[in-house]
């Protein structure tokens, strides 16, 4: 046999991009920031690497430094970055470019700010094919049009005229997701590509990264610290804190058995574990104090000032990765031994019943006791038409007939997709916007009807806390007249009384007194979403309305504040109007559930009854959606799928406004069913069963 007919062994797959001991440092006034230090990481072909961690682990560092995108005073001061075998920190400036604009892709976290406001849409996609490619105007429309077809966008020939400004969130991130794709990428870095969107749309978008993957066969670094994105999305994983890989090991081994510390102190904070564990809203556990100052020299393992098991060789050990396929750097890993099996509740599986159903009951009248209680409640808004008249062109019906209580101690979940009204309701609730017809009875009096002076004291009773604490305050006060600021308004007490009142506000929250000397731009997310709290409080409300106010912060973070809440409301029997989209967060708090879509209630029932029971096809979706870290807890579903963009609310469908997107619609749902049931009520006439066996089945044709 000849040399020529020989086979070879196939040459080992390659990584396509590689990090060798990555070091990035931020030169501030202050001092040297070492953002990463000595971060290690291989993305494989065609691979999906999900790299998660807290706000300022140095995940979005590493991001930024591979895409040469790092802010005013970066570098990557020490390492490699090997992309297809070149490292580009060697490579020409010019050729390096070319690179990371043609071969990489980056989808950022916020697609509004990340879009230019003044371009249109059509413009800014084809931009990377102008510039890199050289393709000519018309082609580049062509090209900019098939791509955003492929990316899953309604009528592209239509939105590359269009402006940013005139798109959902959803539409937006598409079109992000077209700008990194348009030049045909190998990688693609998605750096929390779907932290500011409902689940629903979250799911979408995430599908739509995983099917382009496969068309396009790329790489993909999934950046978030959502860990049930991870779970559900990526193939490997690497866990980040202070700047360094603190494990790595395929999706399913790290989280059937993580092993650092901090690995599964994340874990323990998600409200998902807590209801999991104990079947009951136990106390999520925080992970204490802060991530390090990475200005500072820092020795030991970086996680020990915050870890449970900590010991005094942590604190002086330089520790590093392990050998094999599951690398930590814990001195004190989880056991490997496993635990006993948890028992999960067996998966609902429902299935449309066979007839329409017809009102069991009206809806029940507030109870007298209730601290809140909505009544048929109605907001429209005036829609405007373009041009120098701007003639009134319709009405957006943003609440339609919304009726609800809320009892004292009590806390009511109000979820749903953004534009579903949820908000509107919230703000309608503590008296910022008039309803246009209905009644909102704050213990026993109709907010609604008050004005001058009566509404003002009536403010006293109900609180809102905002989703951006931040962007709620003056920047210009500090906090102590931040919390002054409502005792001054509704005249309470005088300077001394209102000081001691600031003191107890903030021992309430866990804040010290030092904070009140600083200013809002000084302070990390979770304690600004801790004055947010103290602000509500500090009238003594018996009602605060919380609008997304944990959806912007890491698991961490979130568990504290979700735990603080809870606190309080024993503590001063407060009632909660908790608006979110994150039925897993919604599900630990509430004690009932209304589920909206596109201006109204189309499910209220027990917290328990809603999530694991659902009986609206619409609720059921987003419970679908929600991502989990429970092993194959996806396949456990029924997979009822919203697909499609929301109704405009300028023209919502007649009958159910969900029969546009509902797999079981048929012609009857035209006609507007009632919120009707005992105790668990649902609108719907062919209402999911609980107990059936059988899964979900198409009804009909959408009517």
């Amino acid at each position: 046999m000849s040399e020529s007919t020989v086979r070879k062994p196939p040459a080992a797959v390659q990584p396509l991009l590689e990090l060798r001991d990555l070091d990035t440092d931020i030169a501030l006034r202050r001092g040297t920031v070492h953002a990463l230090d000595g971060v290690s990481l291989e993305v494989m072909p065609g691979e999906t690497l999900g790299v998660v961690g807290e706000s300022g682990s140095g995940k979005t560092m590493t991001a930024l430094s591979i895409m040469g995108l790092l802010p005013p005073g970066g570098r990557v001061s020490g390492g490699q970055i090997l992309f297809e075998g070149r490292d580009l920190r060697s490579l020409p400036a010019d050729e390096v470019r070319r690179i990371r604009g043609v071969r990489m892709g980056m989808v950022f976290q916020d697609p509004l700010t990340s879009l230019n406001p003044t371009m249109r849409i059509g413009v800014q996609v084809a931009e990377p094919l102008r510039v890199h490619e050289g393709v000519g105007k018309a082609d580049a429309r062509e090209r900019t049009i098939e791509i955003l077809r492929r990316v899953g966008m309604p009528r592209p020939d239509r939105i590359v005229d269009n402006y940013p400004h005139e798109l959902s969130g959803g539409m937006r991130q598409r079109v992000a997701i077209a700008m990194a794709l348009v030049c045909s990428p190998r990688l693609l870095i998605a750096d929390e590509p779907t932290t500011a969107l409902d689940v629903t749309t979250q799911r979408q978008i995430l599908e739509l990264i995983d099917d382009l993957r496969e068309e396009f066969g790329m790489a993909v670094i999934l950046v978030t610290h959502d860990l049930g994105v991870i779970a559900g999305r990526a193939d490997r994983v690497a866990v980040m804190y202070a700047g360094r890989v603190v494990e790595t090991a395929a999706t399913a081994t790290l989280f059937r058995t993580p092993r650092h510390r901090y690995t599964e102190a994340l874990m323990e904070a998600l409200p998902e574990s807590a209801i999991r564990e104990t079947g009951a809203h136990a106390r999520l556990y925080s992970i204490p104090g802060l991530p390090p100052d990475l200005s500072r020299p820092l020795a030991g393992c970086r996680f020990a000032p915050r870890c449970r098991h900590v010991t005094d060789e942590c604190r002086i050990s330089d520790i590093t990765l392990s050998a094999g396929e599951h690398q930590h750097a814990c001195l004190h890993p989880v056991p490997t031994t496993p635990a006993a099996p948890v028992t999960l509740p067996a998966p609902v599986r429902v299935e449309p019943a066979p007839q329409p159903a017809g009102p069991t009951a009206g809806p029940d009248e507030p109870a007298a006791t209730s601290v809140l209680s909505v009544r048929a409640l109605v907001k429209n808004y005036a829609a405007h038409g373009r041009g120098l008249l701007r003639r009134t062109a319709g009405q957006v019906s943003a609440v339609a007939g919304v009726s609800f209580e809320v009892g004292p101690g009590e806390t009511f979940g109000l979820v749903g997709e953004s534009g579903c009204g949820k908000s509107t309701v919230g703000r309608l609730a503590v008296g910022l916007e008039r309803p246009t017809a209905g009644q909102i009875m704050l213990d026993g009096t109709d907010l609604a009807g008050l004005a001058g002076r009566e509404r003002r004291r009536m403010h006293r009773q109900v609180q809102l806390m905002f989703q951006d604490s931040y962007a709620a305050m003056n920047p210009r006060m500090r906090v102590d007249a931040i919390l002054a600021e409502p005792l001054e308004i509704q005249k309470v007490g005088d300077g001394a009384a209102r000081r001691a009142r600031i003191a107890t506000l903030l021992d309430q929250v866990g804040l010290s007194r030092r904070v009140l000397e600083r200013y809002p731009h000084e302070f990390s997310g979770g304690q600004l979403q801790r004055i947010g709290l103290a602000r509500s409080l500090a009238l003594q409300p018996r009602l605060i309305v919380g609008d997304e106010p944990v959806s912007a912060l890491d698991v961490s973070i979130q568990a504290q504040v979700l735990n603080l809440m809870r606190d309080l409301q024993r503590e001063l029997g407060l009632a909660y109007v908790f608006i979110s989209h994150d039925l897993s967060v919604v599900d630990y708090m509430a004690d009932r559930i209304g589920v909206m879509y596109l201006g109204k209630l189309v499910e209220v029932g027990p917290a328990r009854d809603v999530v694991r029971a659902a009986r609206h096809p619409y609720t059921q979706a987003l419970i679908d959606a929600v991502p989990s870290i429970t092993p194959n807890a996806a396949a456990a579903r029924d997979g009822i799928t919203i697909r499609g963009e929301l109704p405009s609310a300028l023209n919502p469908p007649t009958g159910c406004r969900f029969r546009t997107r509902c797999p079981l619609a048929q012609e009857i749902c035209a006609t507007e069913p009632p919120l009707a049931g005992d105790g668990h009520q649902v609108a719907c006439h062919f209402p999911l069963r609980p107990e059936s066996s059988a899964a979900p089945a198409r009804a009909g044709a959408v009517a």
